[in-house]
């Protein structure tokens, strides 16, 4: 008897951690988008954590199997 995986539930797991892990990028550079003086680069630092996890969510949508979304997660 083998397991078989629902791999459309493994994503959606996986589109968690990745959320997750955004959201801490994002905490303290939400903080400091409140500070006028460091409101810009603030924004710029959070347009690459946009980018990085668009790149990351494209290769879990991506993913033909299990192996592929454990190697995205780990490299979270």
């Amino acid at each position: 008897m083998s397991i078989t995986v629902n791999l459309n539930k493994a994503k959606a797991i996986v589109h968690d951690i990745r959320r997750a892990k955004r959201t801490e990028e994002f905490a303290p550079l939400d903080i400091k988008a409140t500070i006028p003086s460091e409101a810009v680069a603030a924004e710029a630092a959070r347009q690459a954590v946009r980018d990085k996890y668009a790149t990351i969510q494209a290769n879990i949508d991506a993913a033909a199997g299990v192996a592929q979304l454990k190697t995205i997660v780990e490299s979270l």
